[in-house]
């Protein structure tokens, strides 16, 4: 066993010596000097490094590698073939050497899960030569950092030999596979994630104390330690209540932090409502949840007339709460968050007592298919995906975040509420992200760094955008909904890139996000992209990927073919709250079945195809929904409204004879009219025609409405969509 201090400049553990096969082909996803160190000693010395000269490894290793004397065979990638390359690496191995992989240095962003470029791990698949996967993981203790892909101040790192791969095709995706899942298991035993989120919480904002909260609708601003010191004290009135979890109906902004930093100081798991939802969607919500208190403000429930309200005496309203709090309790909680140690407030309300996989929070799914089902994101799912994101994005320097978007969705929870919070970053709140003018006013006014939005919001805000409105923004990050060329261009000619990212609700919530491109390396001819056209992003390391068969569980393809995407990791929830049956169909052995259909590139790329829920089997065939939308948009070339509403959506309902029939929902004008049905539809078949798109494609029906239903988050309400083309059909007896 390799002692760490024999491993400088900083500590190394090293797992899988039982994996070590001599001879053997060792493929790193990176190497340091410290695990470059370890593998050279675990392989006796007895190894002949692969190197590309057009892809240099960092000049420590190369004199490291010089001055053990050893044999370097070097091969062009660009000019040498396969099979000369496998000559080499067979000829070394005949002589009992082990070959390495040396990976080399290439642009890259932060949080890539390998140094190996895709074209490396093409080469690898065509060698035909089973490799020894090892993986090289750095971890420091922090949010910033927790999973890095260079060696940075403070980090641990792990080195693992995986077991030999098995021979066959597909060795490179087999090979990424391998470096995921590991990379997956070593995140979720990081023992930075078993502690309190509160604790972390309460840390930050004591540290950031002076850093503010700003209300975007007043101008009101609120430094941490005050909004600190106003939660301790809220938090012993609801600890005292003896809640087991309380409703929280509260706007982002301070309110809705307040709200939520309290019921953790209490002890008490915060259920963020969806305030913009059905009755019968919230009296599901309050029926799972077992809720009989909540707390919100007189003034917000006097904006919403109409959302079914709670009778007041379950209800806590903020006004009244901070009215009657004690004063002298008031001021003596924000002076201890100003001046007294952190650890003793932490000690004060116990915040260690609820960690690890006790519950945190509680969301509900946007019920976009159904009823609304219960998530608990526990301390470690939260952790984790602060710590995801932060691996992503550059975040040395303070970033000024927008909170524009509800925080009873996850995104606009973990985003931009709990990472700005964590990292001690300002937040200038609002609570309307449909009031486009007001936010681009507001980026402006305060020069905010990192927006997040839905594509769907984002084109509102274009449509209002005065040139210089951007010029402050490094991160414009958009998800929930499918980024539309036409609106991604829009925003470059205003100089920004829209970064799509992709996250369920599940996985607290983000998965993946592109980001820019790094700047090129000087000596190196290889990048690993940052951002890739059509993709959400490259997957955030601690996730691992499996792809199986859309109808076959067993079935398990490469990751690069499109199917079933399954995900494990530290991230991934344990269930839905009450729901045993569903939960033993979507998880197995330990993987979450997402119900989103896509794939990976060899860089680690999610390329999506879309939501199980919005393909049809016509005919034996599965059609995509999104597909024929983006080719039905194209063809006829349907341009959104003045508030960016949608203007078409695709459904299926039930054929006698295929099985599913695809209805086109329309509110064209030009589609009002039934007598037209006909001819429209053939317009509409002609059209795809031309453009070379499958038959099947082609809708069965045309169904004119007066908008397409959407839900708050901006995404398509896929049940009313269902449930319009089914009465408008005479098919109120099918299930929605």
């Amino acid at each position: 066993m390799i002692k760490p201090q024999q491993l400088l400049p900083h500590p190394i553990n090293v797992q899988g010596q039982e994996n070590i096969v001599s001879p053997g082909f060792y493929m790193p996803n990176r190497l340091t000097v410290a695990s470059g160190k370890a593998l050279h000693h675990l392989l006796d010395g007895k190894v002949c490094y692969l190197v590309d000269p057009t892809f240099p490894p960092a000049e420590e290793i190369m004199a490291y590698l010089k001055l053990k004397k050893v044999e370097i065979a070097y091969f062009d990638f660009r000019h040498t073939t396969s099979r000369a390359v496998r000559e080499q690496i067979l000829d070394q191995m005949a002589q009992g050497k082990s070959v390495v992989f040396l990976p080399g240095q290439a642009a890259k962003c932060r949080g890539c899960i390998a140094d190996v470029p895709a074209p490396f791990l093409m080469t690898v698949g065509s060698l035909h030569i089973s490799p020894v996967p090892v993986f090289v993981g750095l971890y420091a203790n922090r949010y910033y950092g927790t999973f890095a892909s260079d060696v940075e101040p403070g980090c641990r790192e792990e080195m693992c030999i995986l077991p030999k791969l098995h021979t066959g095709p597909q060795t490179g995706e087999r090979l990424l596979s391998a470096w995921m899942q590991k990379g997956s298991e070593l995140f979720s035993a990081h023992p930075f994630l078993s502690t309190s989120l509160t604790t972390d919480i309460v840390r930050s904002m004591h540290a950031n104390g002076k850093v503010e909260i700003t209300d975007g609708m007043t101008g009101t601003k609120l430094p941490f330690f005050k909004a600190l010191g106003v939660s301790m004290t809220v938090a012993a009135l609801l600890k005292a209540r003896g809640d087991k979890r309380i409703g929280v109906i509260i706007p982002p902004g301070a309110g809705g932090i307040i709200a939520t930093v309290s019921c953790l100081l209490a002890g008490v798991t915060p259920v963020l409502i969806n305030y913009a939802t059905s009755k019968a969607a919230f009296e599901s919500t309050v029926r799972q949840a077992g809720l009989t208190t909540f707390v919100s403000a007189r003034k917000f429930k006097d904006k919403l007339p109409t959302f079914p309200w709670p009778e007041d005496e379950q209800m806590i309203f903020v006004e009244d709460l901070l009215k009657g709090l004690d004063k002298k309790k008031l001021i003596a909680n924000v002076l201890m968050a100003k001046l007294a140690p952190a650890a003793l407030i932490c000690k004060k309300f116990d915040t260690e007592a609820r960690r690890n996989n006790d519950e945190a929070i509680m969301l509900f799914t946007s019920g976009s298919s159904g009823e609304p089902k219960g998530v608990v994101l526990t301390h470690r799912m939260v952790k984790a995906n602060v710590a995801q994101c932060c691996s992503r994005l550059t975040l040395d320097r303070p970033h000024h975040f927008l909170g524009s978007l509800p925080i009873f969705h996850s995104f606009g929870l973990t985003v931009t509420m709990m990472l700005p919070l964590l990292m001690g970053y300002p937040i200038v709140s609002y609570p309307n992200p449909t009031d486009a003018r007001t936010l681009n006013e507001l980026i402006k006014k305060y020069q905010l760094t990192l927006v997040c939005s839905t594509p769907t919001f984002a084109r509102a805000m274009l449509r209002r955008a005065k040139p210089g409105n951007y010029d402050s923004v490094v991160y414009f990050i958009v998800g929930a909904e499918k980024l539309q060329d036409d609106l991604d261009k829009g925003f470059r000619e205003m100089g920004v890139k829209l970064m799509e990212g992709y996250g369920l609700t599940e996985a607290a919530p983000v998965c993946g996000v592109n980001v820019p491109d790094a700047a090129p390396l000087e000596g190196s001819s290889f990048y690993i992209p940052g951002m890739v056209k059509g993709s959400i992003g490259a997957m955030f390391p601690g996730i691992a990927v499996k792809v199986t068969d859309v109808d076959d569980d067993t079935k398990e393809l490469a990751i690069t073919e499109r199917g079933m995407l399954w995900f494990k990791g530290a991230n991934i929830f344990n269930g839905y709250v009450g729901k045993p049956e569903m939960n033993s169909e979507i998880f197995k052995d330990g993987w979450f079945k997402t119900g989103d259909i896509g794939s990976l590139d060899l860089n680690g790329f999610l390329h999506l195809g879309g939501r199980l829920s919005r393909f049809s089997k016509v005919g034996g065939e599965m059609v995509p929904h999104e597909g024929v939308e983006q080719a039905i948009t194209e063809a006829l070339g349907i341009t959104s409204d003045e508030e960016g509403a949608l203007q078409i959506a695709v459904t299926g309902v039930t054929d006698p004879q295929k099985g599913e029939a695809l209805v086109l929902l329309s509110a064209l004008p030009q589609h009002q009219r039934m007598s037209e049905e006909k001819a429209i539809l053939t317009s509409i078949r002609n059209a795809l025609a031309e453009r070379e798109i499958p038959t099947l494609w082609a809708p069965k029906y045309v169904v004119p409405v007066e908008s397409i239903p959407v839900l708050p988050t901006g995404k398509l309400d896929l049940r009313s969509c269902k449930m319009l083309a089914e009465e408008a059909l005479g098919e109120n007896d099918h299930e929605a």
